[in-house]
């Protein structure tokens, strides 16, 4: 059985620039809408299979998209997801 370690163990990323990563993230899911499919469902499929199919080849989102690490992404949807949920609740939007 594996031994749990006493402290927590730190994961950070600091590879591709977050500025890059939203604006691929923002591509997609334009190219994504433009063909009709859903993009949030999308998205989610390609998050969690790692499957590039889940991605349209529309505008090269597939090959925009497979240019960044999945990790990379979620890192970046979380950190703006915690930047975002204090603000709607301050504004009463949630």
């Amino acid at each position: 059985m594996p031994r749990i370690p006493d402290e927590t163990v730190s994961f950070k990323i600091e590879r591709d620039g977050e500025e890059k990563i939203k604006k691929i993230l923002q591509s997609v899911y334009q190219a994504l809408e433009e063909k009709g499919y859903n993009p949030i469902n999308q998205l989610v499929g390609y998050m969690i299979s790692g499957d590039p199919a889940y991605i349209t080849s529309h505008n090269d989102a597939r090959n925009l998209i497979c240019k960044i690490d999945r990790d990379e992404i979620l890192e970046v949807i979380l950190k703006n997801y915690f930047f975002i949920l204090p603000l709607t609740n301050k504004f009463g939007l949630c």
